[in-house]
């Protein structure tokens, strides 16, 4: 029995056994199985791999082309720029030469022909500077340089555009702000202006009777729902721009925003124009995180209304999405850029009453106008802070500030050309300046007026200093003249010719005696002259020159005597000036005293105000001088020739940059050089540099043309050793006027 028992159990355990067996026979299969799946899916995985690499590699491909594209398009239009300015600058300059008619031999007819051409060409200039805008908003190349924008400079602005233009149109104009707005919206200034200088265009242009209107508010609704910037700002502003004009019908509403295109398209429109204004103030207002929308019916006018976020926040859409207004792709990808005027310094424009002494700075580097801001109001002045060129201009004549600190690198020019500027006009001669600078330029700015001259760094000892001898200048006293000269009746000629009740006017016959009376209490100028009976006039410079006391004191010298070169370089390094005795120079005598006296022209005689008038309007400067017009276009140089030579200069041209350099090295009078930009070979900025490799032409001026439109191409002319920089088509007064400060330079 016990046999039997082990014999049944020994028979079950190789069931199971065998059943064991089965059961991992089944599971290896199953692992098999999977195994094999395992492998294919891994097969998989490479060729999905493969596939997303060569996929990658199509787009690192894509993307580089678009680089590539993108780079040869912006050529291309720098190029085209040039192409068609190049041209256009000719049929401007020999356009207001012919209008101007200064020889007298054209009829009237002729000069309206004139006119119309010149017309013409401007016409073609802002079609260009149009295409050039669209191109580069759609590129994605364009810059938002975000600021505080004043509502009242704003509506200033406006109202100086397009008043007379309303009138003499015949039509009812107002621009309308509201007293609920805060004061200044952070935008883009200059963006923010072409889309309402665009739209009242438009307004006006299609307006025959009636009004055209401008309201600025702060917006309750009125943009679209899904719109990603407007809805999450907490205040947004309405720029509403509304007309009496035709309307535009339903159906054309949408396709007026598009490049090209006008509700009127037809052969026998009525209305001119390339249909890009309102392309570009879509796309605009798309930079500046905003949107337009239009109302119009025909017949009834329209209004077109630009909603903005009253603090910038961004483009509105983003590079691929679309607009919903209009359901056009939004390709735009703006570079957003901070301005090196972001951090706008908050002066005191909105709080000046008559009689407040007013200091003009003029900084772009806000962090540094905020310390002199400071300084200068602890010195009891009132500040106003211009960032470019342009504001200094603009705010001095505007405002008339008691003084200005004056840097020399701006964004936008240099600051001797504001200083010529304001020298050059009787409003602004007078207003004393303060030049505030890294470079070492001391004796060219207080030769051309400038009060006084400051070198970085500087401490708050030294500015303290400065502002208080501006504040103390700057006050309304009678001006100390002293005159030095031994013949009685040329003393007695210059004391009439120069005394009024601004000005004390002292004499001196000796040069001993002018020292004592120097010595013995301060004047504003000096007049010498270089014969005296006890000591010659480069000896008592000397002695001023060596007497820390006296050494600012500015000394016009009057002389009758034929200077040597050497004798003349002596007195351009101790005096502030020169006048020779000729035919001109009591006007020239007047004008250099009024200079360093800070004399307001307005108050002065009438009689020495057309002597000083007749003065500033001639051609000095510029008469028996040699220039050189270097252009490989012979339009340009016939037309720059034409010009020039009209003012007595001599021209002597190049087509090419080494012809230029020749030229440079053979005429040893040259006084200045205009430098085209573009040209076969070698271009202005190579011919430039190795121009002023030579150590001989160091200071020769070089005033850089050029009709590339393209951003930076002012510092890489400056750069490359230009003097100065003008973008064609060239605005023949500002060439002149930059042409007589360099020549006088």
């Amino acid at each position: 029995m016990r046999t039997e028992g082990l014999l049944i159990q020994s028979q079950q355990l190789a069931q199971e056994l065998q059943t064991r067996q089965n059961e991992l026979e089944q599971t290896n299969d199953e692992l098999g199985n999977k195994a094999r799946l395992l492998a294919e899916q891994n097969v998989e995985v490479e060729r999905k791999n493969k596939e997303i690499e060569f996929a990658r590699r199509a787009v690192e491909e894509k993307a580089a082309e678009l680089a590539l594209t993108s780079r040869y398009k912006s050529e291309f239009l720098a190029n085209m720029s040039h192409e068609l300015r190049t041209p256009l600058n000719s049929i401007l300059i020999l356009g207001e030469q012919l209008a101007e008619n200064a020889e007298g031999n054209l009829s009237d007819r002729q000069v309206e022909f004139a006119r119309t051409i010149h017309g013409a060409g401007t016409d073609l200039v802002n079609l260009i500077s149009d295409i050039l805008d669209l191109s580069k908003i759609e590129s994605g190349t364009v810059t938002v340089e975000a600021e505080e924008v004043q509502f009242t400079t704003l509506r200033d602005t406006i109202e100086r555009m397009f008043r007379h233009e309303a009138e003499s149109r015949k039509l009812s104009f107002s621009a309308d702000f509201s007293e609920d707005l805060e004061r200044y919206i952070r935008t883009d200034p200059k963006r923010l202006l072409q889309v309402v200088k665009n739209l009242l265009s438009n307004a006006l242009k299609f307006t025959e009777r009636g009004a055209v209107k401008l309201r600025v508010g702060v917006a309750a609704g009125g943009w679209g729902k899904d719109h990603p910037i407007l809805s999450k700002a907490d205040t947004v502003i309405e720029f509403v721009v509304s007309d009496t004009g035709v309307g535009i019908p339903p159906e054309k509403q949408k396709i007026i925003f598009e490049a090209f295109q006008q509700a009127d398209a037809g052969t026998a429109r009525k209305y001119g124009g390339t249909g890009l204004g309102l392309a570009i103030s879509r796309e605009l207002a798309h930079l500046l995180g905003g949107e337009i929308r239009l109302r119009s019916a025909p017949g009834r006018g329209s209004t077109f209304t630009l909603y903005l976020p009253l603090n910038y926040m961004g483009p509105a859409y983003a590079r691929g999405t679309s607009d919903p207004a209009s359901g056009r792709p939004a390709v735009h990808q703006p570079i957003v850029l901070p301005a090196p005027r972001a951090e706008q310094v908050q002066d005191d424009r909105e709080d000046l009453h008559p009689g407040d002494t007013v200091l003009l700075i003029v900084e772009d580097d806000p962090h540094y106008a905020r310390v002199l801001l400071a300084l200068a109001r602890d010195r009891g002045f009132k500040g106003l802070v211009a960032h470019t060129g342009a504001d200094a201009i603009a705010f001095a004549k505007r405002h008339v500030p008691a003084a200005i600190s004056l840097d020399v690198f701006l964004p936008d020019m240099l600051g001797w050309t504001i200083l010529s500027e304001l020298k050059r006009d009787p409003a602004t001669r007078h207003i004393p300046v303060q030049i505030v600078t890294i470079e070492e330029e001391r004796q060219y700015g207080l030769e051309r007026g400038a009060f006084s001259y400051l070198n970085k760094p500087l401490t708050t000892n030294d500015l303290e200093a400065a502002f208080d001898r501006l504040k103390t200048f700057a006050t309304p006293r009678v001006r100390e003249l002293l005159v030095v000269e031994d013949d009685m009746r040329d003393r007695m000629s210059v004391v009439e010719l120069l005394a009024h009740d601004d000005v004390n006017v002292s004499t001196a016959a000796t040069g001993t005696d002018a020292l004592r009376q120097m010595r013995s209490k301060p004047y504003d100028c000096v007049v010498l002259d270089l014969k005296l009976p006890d000591m010659t006039g480069f000896d008592l410079l000397t002695e001023i020159q060596n007497d820390e006391a006296l050494k600012e004191t500015p000394v016009v010298v009057f002389t009758g005597r034929e200077l040597t070169t050497d004798e003349e370089a002596e007195l351009k390094r101790k005096a502030k000036s020169i006048v020779i005795k000729g035919v001109r120079s009591p006007e020239r005598l007047l004008d250099e005293t009024a200079l360093f006296l800070h004399r307001v022209v307005a108050n002065l005689p009438p009689g020495k105000q057309r002597m000083l008038q007749s003065l500033y309007d001639t051609d000095e400067p510029l008469v028996g001088k040699k220039v050189l017009v270097v252009d490989d276009d012979v339009r340009n140089i016939f037309a720059l020739s034409s010009l020039l030579e009209r003012h007595g200069m001599g021209v002597i041209s190049a087509t090419t940059g080494q012809e230029a350099i020749s030229q440079i090295e053979t005429q040893p009078d040259l006084g200045i050089v205009l430098m085209d930009i573009m040209m076969p070979e070698m271009d202005g900025f190579e011919t430039m540099q190795r121009i002023r490799g030579d150590a001989r032409f160091q200071r020769l001026p070089i005033i850089a043309l050029t009709a590339k439109a393209m951003k930076g191409d002012r510092e890489k002319c400056l750069e490359a050793g230009a003097s100065d920089y003008i973008a064609k088509p060239v605005n023949t007064n500002q060439l002149l006027s930059l042409v007589r400060m360099w020549l006088r330079r």
